[in-house]
């Protein structure tokens, strides 16, 4: 119970304790071809977050900030003092704010096809708009979408049960989750010195062919600790387009602190 809510969680493997958050519209199961490459040497635990999944959706408002406390009351629960925490594309932003506001519970943190900059006024007002289309047509028509441009565009011809599991992931989001994840990352500050204050080790990565999040949006700000990777080929989703060589990337950073 987070907030008094339910929340769901997965929490498989031993050893060093690491966080993988997932991004909107997704759940735990966005890290289900992850997790079996590393629970073998780490303690995963992977959360739905507020409003996604099988967690609950209450109603707003809805902030990063919000989710980031979802996580350390998760780890309170749990009698996790310290992890290793990833956020993919939304749940990089969650990442952030946690590091922000909970650094000495990390031993490390990264951002996956994710960014440390803040919406422009265009983006903005797409989240406004996606917000009021989920609330109006339900989350179904938004996702068809929308998902097949988070892959690399051949991927997204090529790569059918993977985009299909990402539709079926996505159609769970209850609407008011998703509009209010929506909203919550419109308001997000720009977290770029959260990166370049830290001294804990970050990981960041990028997919060459990621047009959500790009090499140069990915990597928009640095410590002297961090570690840079690009998968080659991938778009916004390597964690079904490449999910041996992400979860490679994370063991190695994992096991290089």
């Amino acid at each position: 119970m987070i907030e008094g809510l339910p929340i769901r969680y997965v929490d498989r493997g031993q050893g060093t304790a690491l966080v993988l958050l997932h991004g909107f519209v997704g759940s735990a199961d966005y890290w289900e071809r992850i997790v079996p490459l590393l629970e073998g040497h780490f303690r995963c635990i992977v959360p739905d977050l507020l409003g996604h999944g099988e967690s609950e959706a209450p109603e707003g408002p809805y902030t990063i900030e919000r989710m980031a406390n979802g996580v350390a009351d998760l780890l309170d629960a749990l009698g996790i003092e310290q992890v290793v925490l990833l956020g993919h594309s939304m749940g990089g932003y969650t990442a952030l704010s946690f590091a922000e506001r909970y650094p000495t519970r990390l031993k490390a943190f990264g951002l996956v096809h994710s960014t440390p900059l803040p919406d422009d006024e265009a983006g903005r007002a797409k989240r406004d708009a996606v917000a009021e289309r989920v609330l109006r047509e339900g989350v179904r028509p938004f996702v068809e979408q929308f998902a097949p441009n988070w892959f690399a565009p051949d991927h997204a011809k090529r790569l059918r049960t993977e985009l299909a599991r990402v539709l079926e992931i996505g159609f769970g989001t209850k609407p008011q989750g998703a509009a209010g994840a929506a909203l919550a990352m419109r308001d997000r500050p720009d977290r770029g010195q959260v990166i370049r204050s830290s001294s804990l080790p970050i990981l960041l990565i990028a997919g060459s062919e990621d047009s959500i999040a790009p090499p140069a949006k990915a990597f928009a700000a640095e410590n002297g600790h961090t570690v840079k990777r690009t998968i080659e080929g991938a778009g916004h989703m390597s964690l079904f387009e490449a999910p041996q060589e992400l979860a490679r990337q994370i063991a190695s950073f994992v096991e290089s602190l």
